[in-house]
């Protein structure tokens, strides 16, 4: 079944569980490029933070369309498909959102790996089909 929210008994692959997506963003000539990546979810929207610059950053910039698999932790069989396109992009509040990532997955109140010149940025991504399985 196909919807464009996350259904309530998948909520838990968002919180408590630390699950982690596979964020797919396509490559300039076209070709799909995937990174795990960490994600929290505010409203109906999924939230990814990463570091200016990188792959992911360059190929959401130029192309807003994404997709997301999250896999169930402890049970690979059951999981979340999300596609969707990138309605916001944002660097306010990225530096404290890669803080409360890092609590989440890393039980740390900081993001460990932060380098003095990195600029985080949040991209905001609206589902347009959710997929559930399992």
């Amino acid at each position: 079944m196909s919807e464009t929210k996350i259904p309530a008994s998948y909520q838990d692959l968002i919180a408590p569980k630390v699950a982690f997506a596979h964020l797919a963003t396509v490559m300039p000539d076209g070709t799909p490029q995937v990174t795990p990546v960490w994600f929290d979810v505010v409203g109906d929207r999924v939230r990814v933070n990463t570091a200016r610059g990188r792959i992911k950053d360059r190929n959401m910039q130029q192309n807003a369309a994404v997709a997301l698999s999250i896999i169930d932790p402890e049970n690979p069989y059951r999981h979340l498909a999300i596609r969707g396109r990138i309605v916001k992009v944002t660097e306010e509040g990225a530096d404290a959102h890669i803080d409360s990532l890092a609590k989440k997955y890393l039980n740390k109140d900081s993001y460990p790996f932060r380098r003095p010149e990195e600029v985080r940025v949040i991209y905001e991504i609206q589902p347009t089909s959710v997929s559930a399985m399992g």
